[in-house]
């Protein structure tokens, strides 16, 4: 990660609180393009003040697991709640004790799993973060993060029998403060193995209270269609300012030999991600923004050219 500059980067993405205070502006003014979520995502707000009142009860999460077993079309002992997807990756690299990882991939795996072997089961992120890019159909995984799978392709999932599949409803709704994630295993027993690693009470009652509704929300079709008909705008933008967006199937774009890039939007108030912890120093990665976004980043853009 970046060792100086204006905003030093942090070990994630998601860093746009941080941000704001650094600029002494509210955390609505920046634009968070380091998070990657779902840009067609819908408001949430009326939802969560209908269930406030779930704050004064402890949580029960057996009726948000049977509604997101449903509609992940599997049986609801084989689906485990977590607190974001997160949780989902340190419950089972626990549980697992070895993985292998082909780099670059998402660093929270080489950080829970108690040992890393080129022999071990294979964790495999889909789409790849950082490239964005969809596995091969005939592409074998252990273990497959799909946080990003339904705005990539519309899907829920992909089903692959005997694979362990993590998921998050965070990244799909925009709404990472709740810390709504799943694992789906491919057996009961591993599901109660899971759920004994688990404290107490893993899911706040309001986000347990509001997933049914927010299920009900849920467009895939029509968000993995926004989310690519605005990523090519975004690859317009960029490569109309010199840049040179990677393909991607995902809802964010990498952009390499961007040295400096992210200090000079932050000062703009526009945050994206560094890839350093991804071993890919002076490379960013982009979110998929809404149309306002895209004009915000156009204007950063243009404001943020580097000094001759």
């Amino acid at each position: 990660m970046e060792a100086e500059g204006f905003f030093p980067a942090g070990p994630h993405g998601g860093d746009g609180a941080r941000l704001a205070r650094r600029l002494g502006v509210a955390p609505a003014d920046v634009l968070d393009l380091s998070a990657s979520l779902n840009p067609a995502a819908p408001d949430l707000i009326p939802l969560l003040t209908r269930h406030l009142d779930a704050v004064g009860r402890y949580p029960d999460s057996g009726e948000a697991t049977e509604a997101l077993a449903d509609v992940l079309a599997v049986a609801p002992d084989r689906v485990l709640l977590t607190n974001g997807a997160a949780e989902a990756i340190a419950l089972v690299a626990a549980e697992l004790g070895s993985g292998r990882i082909d780099e670059p991939e998402f660093s929270l795996y080489r950080r829970h799993l108690p040992l890393v072997d080129d022999a071990a089961p294979r964790w495999r992120s889909n789409p790849h973060n950082p490239s964005g890019r969809l596995a091969a159909p005939d592409e074998q995984a252990a273990v497959w993060d799909e946080a990003f799978y339904p705005l990539a392709t519309g899907e829920w999932s992909r089903r692959d029998p005997g694979a362990v599949v993590i998921g998050s409803l965070t990244k799909l709704f925009a709404c990472p403060g709740l810390r709504l994630g799943w694992v789906v295993t491919p057996d009961d027993a591993l599901t109660d193995r899971l759920r004994a690693r688990q404290p107490a009470w893993p899911v706040n009652a309001l986000a347990s209270a509001i997933l049914p509704e927010l299920l009900a929300l849920a467009d895939l079709p029509g968000w993995a269609k926004a989310v690519a008909e605005l990523r090519d705008q975004l690859v317009t933008v960029l490569q109309a300012h010199g840049l040179d967006p990677q393909p991607s199937d995902a809802n964010w774009v990498l952009v390499p030999t961007a040295d400096g890039l992210r200090d000079r939007l932050a000062r703009q108030g526009v945050l994206v991600r560094d890839c350093a912890s991804f071993g890919l120093p002076n490379t960013v990665r982009i979110a998929v923004p809404a149309d306002a976004g895209l004009t915000r980043l156009a204007n950063a853009l243009s404001h943020s050219e580097p000094q001759s």
